[in-house]
C-alpha cells in the first residue's frame, strides 16, 4: 500500500472567513499528503462567494450545505460519491462530529483538536450552552471511544482518555515558516501582542482589561490586537489608550509585528495547542497564558513563557505580564528559549506522523478482512 485515497470531513476550509488554527493544521497536513502521492478530498460547508469545488494546493475542496446542514450533506455525498472509492475517512470533530461511525464503511480516524467544554458558555446562547456542556458533547463523543483518534496536545489526549477513548495518538502542530536564525530587533517601548480570532472564548477582552492595569506602570506601552472576528466591535469600544487593532494584514506583516512585540498574551479558555504561541516563539517572542488545556502544552512554564495558575484572573494576568516587561533578563531568557524550542516543529514532520497512523489503520482493516 503506497498511496491512499483520503476523505476529510470538516466544518471549515482554509478559505472560510472563520478559519482558525484547526483549519491551518488540516490544510498544511492535507497538502503534504498530496505531495506524498495521496489523493485528498476535503468536504466542508459553503460560505458566501465560495466555489462549490476548488483545487487548493492539490487538495480537492468540495463545498455543500451550510455550517448547520453540512453534517447531513456529508452523509448524502458520501453515499453518492465516495462510498467504496476511498481508503480512509478523517472525521474532524470541532464540537459536533459528522457521525461517520454510523454510515462510513471504510476505516474512520477521528481528528479532535480540543474538547468544547467551556466554549459552550462563551459561544452559544442559553439553554443550548447548558444542553451542550452537560449532555450533547459527551453523548456525541461516546460514539467514538473505539475509533482511532488523533489530537494535537498531551492535555487533550488525557481529556479523551478520561472520556474512555481507547486509542489516542498525539501529533504535534507545525510551522509553515522557518524560525528566525537570530534574535529580532524589538520595539523601543513595551509591546504586548494578541494574535488570533476575536471571539468570546479566546477572551481578547482579558488582554485589553489587563493592559489597562499594565499601562499604569508602563505609560508608553502598547497592546497590538492582531486579527478579526465577531468580537471586534465590542473590543474597539472598551479599548483605551495604547491599544491598536490590525486586521486584514498579510502573513508577512503579521510576523513582523509579532517579532517586534515583547510578549504574546493568549487568554483563551482552552486551546487545541495554541498555534499562535508556536509562531510567536519562532519569531523570538515568549508567551503568557492561563494554565489551561492546550496552552500548558505549547508553553513550557518558566522556560518559553509563563502560565498564570489563577485561571481567568485578569489582575494576576496583568501582574505576570508586567513582571516580564520589567525584567529584561527574564524576558531575554524566555525569548531565547522560545526561539530554540520552536525549531522542533515542522508541518513536514506532522504530516509524516499522521500518515503513519492512517496507513496503520488501513493496513489493520485490510489484514482483518484477509
Amino acid at each position: 500500500m503506497e498511496t491512499l485515497k483520503i476523505l476529510i470531513f470538516n466544518w471549515r476550509d482554509i478559505k472560510n472567513p472563520e478559519a482558525g488554527g484547526a483549519e491551518v493544521f488540516t490544510h498544511e497536513v492535507a497538502k503534504r499528503f498530496v505531495k506524498m502521492g495521496h489523493n485528498v478530498t476535503l468536504f466542508v460547508p459553503s460560505f458566501k462567494s465560495a466555489k462549490p469545488r476548488e483545487l487548493i494546493d492539490g487538495v480537492e475542496v468540495l463545498r455543500s450545505g451550510s455550517k448547520y446542514t453540512v453534517y447531513w450533506k456529508a452523509k448524502q455525498h458520501y453515499k453518492q460519491e465516495f462510498k467504496g472509492t476511498v481508503d480512509v475517512v478523517i472525521d474532524e470533530i470541532n464540537t459536533r462530529p459528522f457521525m461517520t461511525v454510523k454510515f462510513v464503511k471504510e476505516p474512520v480516524v477521528a481528528l479532535i483538536h480540543q474538547l468544547a467544554r467551556e466554549y459552550w458558555f462563551y459561544e452559544t446562547p442559553f439553554p443550548i450552552n447548558y444542553i451542550g456542556y452537560y449532555f450533547l458533547e459527551d453523548r456525541w463523543l461516546r460514539n467514538y471511544v473505539n475509533v482511532p483518534t488523533v489530537t494535537v496536545s498531551e492535555s487533550t489526549r488525557k481529556d479523551l482518555l478520561d472520556l474512555g477513548f481507547k486509542k489516542v495518538f498525539m501529533v504535534p502542530e507545525g510551522l509553515n515558516f522557518i524560525p528566525l536564525s537570530k534574535f529580532p530587533e524589538k520595539e523601543v517601548y513595551p509591546v504586548v501582542a494578541y494574535a488570533g480570532r476575536l471571539k468570546k472564548a479566546k477572551r481578547p477582552d482579558h488582554a485589553i482589561r489587563a493592559f489597562k492595569i499594565i499601562r499604569e506602570k508602563f505609560p508608553k506601552a502598547e497592546l497590538w490586537i492582531i486579527g478579526d472576528g465577531p468580537f471586534r466591535k465590542y473590543l474597539e469600544r472598551i479599548a483605551g489608550e495604547g491599544v491598536k487593532f490590525f486586521r486584514g494584514i498579510s502573513n508577512e506583516e503579521r510576523r513582523r509585528l509579532l517579532a517586534r512585540a515583547w510578549v504574546l498574551v493568549n487568554p483563551s479558555v482552552r486551546e487545541g495547542f495554541g498555534l499562535n504561541v508556536l509562531e510567536a516563539n519562532a519569531l523570538g517572542t515568549p508567551s503568557i497564558a492561563y494554565d489551561v488545556t492546550g496552552l500548558r502544552d505549547s508553553i513550557i512554564n518558566g522556560k518559553t513563557g509563563l502560565l498564570v495558575k489563577e485561571k481567568g484572573d485578569i489582575k494576576r494576568l496583568a501582574e505576570v505580564i508586567s513582571m516580564v516587561l520589567s525584567d529584561r533578563t527574564l524576558r531575554m531568557n524566555l525569548s531565547a528559549n522560545a526561539l530554540e524550542y520552536s525549531k522542533n516543529f515542522s508541518w513536514d514532520g506532522t504530516a509524516q506522523e499522521f500518515e503513519k497512523i492512517l496507513k496503520e489503520m488501513v493496513s489493520e482493516r485490510t489484514n482483518i478482512k484477509d
